[in-house]
This record gives structure tokens, C-alpha cells and sequence, in this order.
């Protein structure tokens, strides 16, 4: 199942937040994500590596950086793809 892309919706109930919280991350916490379209889609397995690198955890104050990873692509300010 790790194999499969997964949608907001999905990764948010895999980590038992809400879609918001993902949008948050992806923005601020370098979320592994990746853009399809106007969709973000991501493994469970970066997603869980990301986790347990504590990224996802409130104490965490990494810097966000403004250029994006190679396997990344920074959220955009405005539609968060609804649908």
C-alpha cells in the first residue's frame, strides 16, 4: 500500500489531522509532498520517514527555506485545491 499515492484527504486521516494541518505542513514543515495537476499527492512512506525526523512534531522550528527540494514543490498562497 505504500506503493500508492495518497490524496490530502487520505494522508490526513493516515496521520489522524485535519487537511488544514497538511496544508500548514506542506507550507511550513517541508511536508513531503508532491503537486499532480492541481492536487498533492504523497507516499506514506516519505510521509513517514518526514515524521519521524519529529518535523511534524509543535516543537519543531526548522526554517523554511523559499526554493523548494528537488523532490518538493512549495504550496502556493490562494486555492488549496479543493477536489
Amino acid at each position: 500500500m505504500s506503493d500508492r499515492w495518497m490524496s490530502v484527504e487520505e494522508i490526513a486521516e493516515y496521520l489522524g489531522v485535519s487537511k488544514d494541518t497538511i496544508y500548514g505542513w506542506i507550507a511550513k514543515r517541508d511536508m513531503p509532498a508532491h503537486k499532480v495537476g492541481r492536487l498533492w499527492k504523497f507516499k506514506t512512506d516519505e510521509v513517514d520517514s518526514w515524521v519521524r525526523t519529529g518535523k511534524a512534531s509543535d516543537e519543531y522550528s526548522g526554517s523554511v527555506s523559499e526554493e523548494a527540494g528537488p523532490h518538493k514543490e512549495k504550496h502556493a498562497k490562494g486555492g488549496n485545491g479543493n477536489g
